[in-house]
């Protein structure tokens, strides 16, 4: 079973981002303060839970948090800063909407840029050891998952509905016979090893 707190006596919110390796699709990341009591045997990193769990969760999540929130960086602003700038930004965009803010912020992974008068602590797979960044990691990743799932239905050649905007074969597919669209991250390496047919 997960922690459920770092350190007790600080009101925590966990952090996590959702969508660093697509190709296409902002990133998100969520923010989120759990109760103090707060306990759930099935929560965990939202990559191990499937679509079902993770939207099961999503609703208890936002019933039962003191507060959350998700915000989210575009393709261009990624292409503008780099996906961990972006990704960071995300943090600090979440975190921003949090009600009342957090006295410590626990980071899911190694990497981060101080928020203003709030410690935080950088944790390693986080998502798989702490019920708050657990919670944070099923809201971005399912609300990722919606956004996609709706730019799907505008660009269905690149089968963003399963592949979620990943670099998967039907995606490079589509990448090579219609081209890029206005939400692909033109800083990444979009056509992989796909080569022009001589």
């Amino acid at each position: 079973m997960l922690k459920s707190h770092y350190s007790p006596e600080y009101i925590e919110a966990g952090c996590d981002e959702a969508g660093r390796g697509c190709l296409a699709g902002p990133v998100f990341a969520a923010s989120v303060i759990l109760p103090k009591n707060f306990r759930n045997e099935i929560l965990n990193d939202s990559k191990v839970l499937s679509p079902r769990r993770r939207r099961e969760l999503r609703i208890l999540i936002e019933a039962e948090a003191v507060s959350w929130a998700v915000a989210s960086m575009s393709p261009e602003e990624i292409d503008t800063v780099n996906i961990l700038n972006a990704s960071i930004y995300s943090m600090h965009k979440a975190i921003a909407g949090l009600h009342p803010l957090p006295q410590l912020l626990l980071i899911d992974g190694n990497r981060f840029h101080p928020y203003p008068g709030i410690p935080h602590h950088c944790i390693v797979k986080g998502d798989s050891k702490y019920l708050s960044i657990a919670a944070a990691s099923v809201l971005a990743k399912t609300y990722r998952d919606d956004f996609m799932e709706k730019l799907h239905e505008e660009f269905p050649v690149y089968d963003w509905i399963n592949n979620k905007g990943y670099p998967c074969k039907k995606h490079r597919e589509g990448l090579f016979k219609y081209g890029i669209t206005p939400y692909h991250r033109k800083s990444y390496n979009l056509f992989g090893s796909l080569r022009i047919p001589v």
